[in-house]
C-alpha cells in the first residue's frame, strides 16, 4: 500500500456533487485519531465552518465532514464524500481503493500503537479486494 493520499484546498465544487463513502460516527473512541484530524485539518481554528479535503490516489477529491456533538470533544464523528461530477455515478472499484488509500494515511498519521501491518492483516481477515489489491494480491 503505496500509494500516497495528500491534504488538498478546497476543489471547485462547480458541477460537482458530495457522494457519501464512510462514516464514522464514534472519533471519541479512540482520541488519538481526534487529535490527528484535528491537526490534520486544522480543527482547532476552522471548526465546523468547512469540511477538510484530500487527494487519493486516484485523483479523486474526498471530503472530510467533522460532527460535533453536544457534551463530547470535537470532532466527535467524521463522514467522508467523494466530490464527482454530478451525473456521474461513483465507480466502486475506485473509491474502495481510495478509501483503503485514505484508511492507510489515517493509520500512518496517527502511529503507535495503530500499524499498517494491522491494517493489511484486518484487510485480508475481511477479504477486503482493495487490501488485496494493495498488498499486490
Amino acid at each position: 500500500m503505496t500509494a500516497s493520499v495528500t491534504i488538498a484546498a478546497k476543489p471547485d465544487l462547480a458541477g460537482k456533487r458530495l457522494a457519501f463513502a464512510l462514516a464514522e460516527d464514534r472519533v471519541g473512541h479512540y482520541p488519538e485519531f481526534r487529535a490527528f484530524f484535528a491537526k490534520s485539518f486544522d480543527l482547532d481554528r476552522i471548526g465546523l465552518a468547512e469540511p477538510g479535503f484530500v487527494t487519493a490516489p486516484s485523483g479523486l477529491a474526498y471530503a472530510f465532514v467533522f460532527i460535533g456533538r453536544s457534551g463530547e470533544p470535537f470532532p466527535a464523528g467524521v463522514e467522508i464524500y467523494a466530490v464527482v461530477d454530478a451525473l456521474e455515478p461513483v465507480e466502486e472499484t475506485t473509491l474502495d481503493a481510495d478509501l483503503w488509500a485514505v484508511l492507510g494515511w489515517m493509520i500512518d498519521g496517527v502511529g503507535a500503537p495503530w500499524t499498517r501491518d494491522d491494517l493489511e492483516a484486518t484487510g485480508r481477515l475481511y477479504r477486503i479486494p482493495a487490501a488485496a489489491k494493495a498488498a499486490g494480491g
